[in-house]
């Protein structure tokens, strides 16, 4: 790698951004084909000591990438509607408060909480009055919670707009790959590139989902406000150690026990990355030299 900045990002629509050390760079194609740049500032707070130090880091990046990643959507959608869309009508998607972003954040988290947590706690419960079994109960629970996060990423995949949305995520992904193998950033040289990576998101919701099944078998299941609190308060703990094996993994992906363990994570990813177009892998490449050029000029 030219550097130690561990670059990552996202795709959105029509685009790809990418996080430098302080601010995130998008970069979106328009309808018109012309590709246009935004720098997203980076909130202060999470570049504070507290983001070189284990597990705290992992809630900060968690909440960031949130924040950044809603903002870079949203900024997205505009530069996706052309102006002769506008023109005939089409409705301009408008701009959003941080406060906004924040509320759909919330809404988006509880939702989410309700599906992937408490449903399969609920159904786990039923399951253990019936068998009498907490350990039956347990692996009810896990499976379950498994199955609907694996059920949910396949059903978007069959979504036209979410699959170029995946092919711009193998984009991102590639770049990324390519970058920290010091390879120019040209087409051909990215396109040797994996769409899967390491450090990829949904490795990261993955790795949440098994490590959450690992920790809540160790939670007595009575009482149950014990067992059902858990499954909140939990979370923020789950999602910094599960950063930390994903952030390992990254950085060690050259060993083989390391390989291995991260294959799950990497076999998930061909759900949710396709093979992207030139044009795509263009993009991912406008947004990684403009995070470069953000960091060599922070005040830009």
């Amino acid at each position: 790698m030219s550097d130690r900045t561990l670059y990552g990002g996202q795709a959105v629509i029509e685009g790809v951004m990418i996080r430098g050390r302080t601010q995130a760079a998008l970069a979106v194609r328009r309808p018109s084909g012309e590709i246009v740049r935004h720098a997203i500032p980076v909130g202060a707070w999470s570049n504070s000591p507290w983001r070189q130090l284990p597990l705290a880091r992992g809630v900060l990046v968690l909440a960031e990438t949130l924040l950044v990643g809603m903002k870079a959507l949203t900024l997205s959608a505009n530069e996706a509607v052309s102006e002769e869309e506008i023109g005939q009508g089409a409705a301009e998607p408008p701009s959003m408060s941080t406060a906004s972003i924040a509320a759909m954040i919330a809404m988006a988290m509880v939702i989410a909480i309700g599906i992937f947590f408490l449903i399969p706690l609920f159904v786990s419960r039923g399951v253990e009055s019936w068998f009498d079994s907490p350990v039956l109960a347990n692996v009810v629970e896990g499976f379950l919670r498994l199955a609907l996060f694996l059920g949910y990423i396949w059903l978007i995949g069959r979504m036209d707009d979410v699959k170029r949305l995946f092919g711009y995520h193998g984009a991102e992904h590639m770049t990324v790959a390519a970058h920290e193998a010091g390879m120019p950033m040209h087409v051909d040289s990215v396109r040797r590139f994996p769409t899967a990576h390491p450090r990829c998101g949904t490795a990261f919701l993955l790795t949440v989902v098994l490590v959450s099944i690992i920790l809540f078998m160790a939670i007595p299941r009575e009482p149950f406000w014990l067992l059902f609190t858990s499954r909140l308060f939990l979370i923020p703990p789950i999602a910094a150690i599960s950063y930390e094996l994903i952030r390992f993994a990254g950085t060690h992906s050259g060993y083989a026990p390391v390989r291995l363990l991260s294959a799950p994570n990497l076999l998930l990813q061909k759900m949710t990355t396709r093979q992207p177009d030139d044009e795509m892998i263009e993009v991912a490449i406008e947004a990684m030299n403009y995070a470069q050029e953000l960091d060599a000029h922070p005040g830009k």
